[in-house]
């Protein structure tokens, strides 16, 4: 049988119960628009992370979106960033994070990773602190579900007055140093797409933060802009996490630590299996990473040959990602980007993503890391 990258049908099956009476209950009380059920996942949400306020929106995009809207609001006391506002963030990521800083109105400045995290560089960030005037913000993106370095991070922000919204679409319950993602910094954007860690029946997506104004500002901002729909104050979206979605997610949420541990757990035997492999570099393995990829460098101009061997095997992949956000048309010219991009320029030729399914069989994992080291060994 075909391995694929997830089987959402299988995790279904696993969850069934607790899903099916969660859409049972919505089905018997009929309100769909910002139901109960939205609130008991933003409260749950909430205490989770051991943070303040949640607040539930329409997906991964929108919620980095009213983020940003909302520290414009706060800090300038206008709707909007300008294009002299720039906001610096990681060229290796989904094109969500670029694009949301464009849709704020700032600029985005690249800046590139580090080879061994996939992260965005600390060390490059304070260096183009040092060299590039108008940086209002930085947006790390948890990439993979591996922690930025959140302690070197946020003590550049507090050394320059710059806002910090982390990317958590691909680390829901990841952490660092004890900390759980997205609660760190100034906001956290969650995505619920059904592929994350946490993934929904479509799209979803939350805002986490400890500060009660920004709270109220995503509130509102998420509901056309008013705390009045009648008789609003900003200019606002209509972003609201669907009760439907919130009910699922809320049954799913009960099962996220088992099944972060159950990605660990297969993230291990793949390390172990393919170390020494020629050619292949495995992931680092750190407290709180939660693999929502396992992603591997295939060295030497191999990735896609090994793509393709995996491929014949009935084994899925995927390159995440194949281009640099810098070298996408929409970014051209309407982006920084700071000493050049040598990581991320190597990283989008080597990396391959390999099957991280939580309730894989060990048969189904010896297969694919098996196929892997066959190849490395031709």
């Amino acid at each position: 049988m075909p391995i694929p990258m997830l089987d959402l049908k299988r995790e279904y099956e696993f969850m069934k119960a607790d899903i099916d009476a969660a859409i049972r209950k919505c089905l018997d009380h009929q309100k769909w628009i910002l139901g109960p059920e939205v609130k008991e996942l933003e409260e749950k949400a909430a205490a989770y992370l051991e943070t303040k306020h949640c607040i539930g929106a329409s997906s991964g995009t929108d919620a980095l979106v009213l983020a940003l809207r909302a520290l414009a609001i706060k800090r300038k006391g206008e709707e909007y960033f300008t294009r002299n506002d720039k906001i610096i963030t990681t060229p290796f990521t989904f094109t969500a994070t670029g694009d949301a800083i464009l849709r704020s109105g700032a600029t985005p400045v690249f800046v590139d990773i580090h080879p061994k995290t996939f992260n965005i560089d600390p060390v490059l960030v304070s260096r183009c602190l040092k060299e590039m005037p108008g940086v209002v913000g930085i947006i790390p993106v948890h990439l993979y579900g591996r922690s930025c370095e959140m302690d070197a991070i946020m003590d550049i922000a507090r050394q320059h007055n710059l806002f910090v919204i982390e990317d958590v679409a691909q680390a829901f319950g990841a952490s660092w140093n004890g900390k759980k993602a997205g609660t760190i910094g100034d906001c956290g954007a969650y995505s619920f797409f059904p592929s994350k860690n946490l993934g929904g029946f479509g799209d979803g997506g939350m805002v986490s933060t400890n500060d009660p104004g920004l709270a109220d500002l995503v509130r509102m901002l998420l509901k056309h802009g008013g705390k009045d729909k009648y008789n609003v104050d900003h200019i606002g979206y209509n972003a609201r996490l669907d009760t439907l979605q919130a009910a699922v997610l809320a049954a799913k949420l009960k099962h996220i630590d088992h099944f972060n541990n159950q990605r660990r757990a297969i993230a291990d035997s793949y390390s172990k299996a393919i170390a020494g492999a020629t050619g292949i570099v495995t992931p680092q393995s750190v407290p709180g990473h939660v693999f929502h990829q396992y992603t591997i460098r295939v060295e030497g101009g191999r990735r896609d040959a090994l793509q393709k061997i995996l491929k014949e095997a009935g084994v899925d992949t995927m390159i995440y990602y194949p281009v640099t956000l810098n070298k996408m048309k929409v970014f051209a010219a309407r982006s920084e980007t700071f000493n050049g991009l040598p990581e991320a320029e190597r990283a989008v030729s080597e990396v391959l993503s390999l099957p991280i399914e939580p309730l894989f069989s060990a048969p189904e994992i010896q297969l694919i890391y098996e196929t892997v080291k066959k190849s490395a060994a031709q």
